[in-house]
């Protein structure tokens, strides 16, 4: 059964509300994570809670338990002029920036002329996720693994 540390192995699927894939591990090795210790997000986690190798799972997960609120505050306009050394900026493009609580990446949402807007929301921020999938392995973590907080 899935309980804190345990290592999972689970293929899954994950849609929007409009039923759009934003992410699978079809074609692709399970996702391994160690159950307990905040590896993957809340809501998931606690749906795939007391669940069994070969159960099937499905999980509506709302934004407080994913990703959070979409906040308008962390979306900004600076001067093209920040991205220094960078030849050609595009909409859609990543990077690290420095934010009040450290470094966060920063997603390129905007350009007019000499003025970028930047959006420091994770991407799936304010989505309410669709997980649907199944466990294909529930095992005890080893000390290693416990005491680093992930599997190995």
């Amino acid at each position: 059964m899935i309980e804190d540390n345990k290592v999972v192995k689970i293929d899954y699927t994950v849609k929007d509300e409009s039923g759009q894939v934003i992410d699978s591990s079809e074609g692709k090795e399970p996702l391994a994570y160690l159950h307990g210790t905040g590896n993957i997000i809340p809501g998931l986690e606690n749906a795939l809670t007391g669940k069994a190798e070969g159960d099937e799972f499905s999980a509506v997960v709302q934004p407080d338990d994913a990703y959070g609120p979409r906040n308008e505050a962390m979306i900004q306009t600076v001067e093209k002029s920040v991205f220094q050394g960078v030849e050609e900026i595009e909409v859609g493009m990543v990077f690290n920036a420095q934010g009040p609580q450290g470094d966060i990446q920063v997603t390129i949402a905007d350009i007019d002329g000499d003025q970028v807007t930047i959006d420091g929301n994770h991407p799936l921020a304010g989505l309410v996720l669709h997980f649907e999938g199944v466990v294909r392995e529930v095992r005890d973590a080893t000390q290693e693994e416990i005491e680093h907080g992930h599997v190995h």
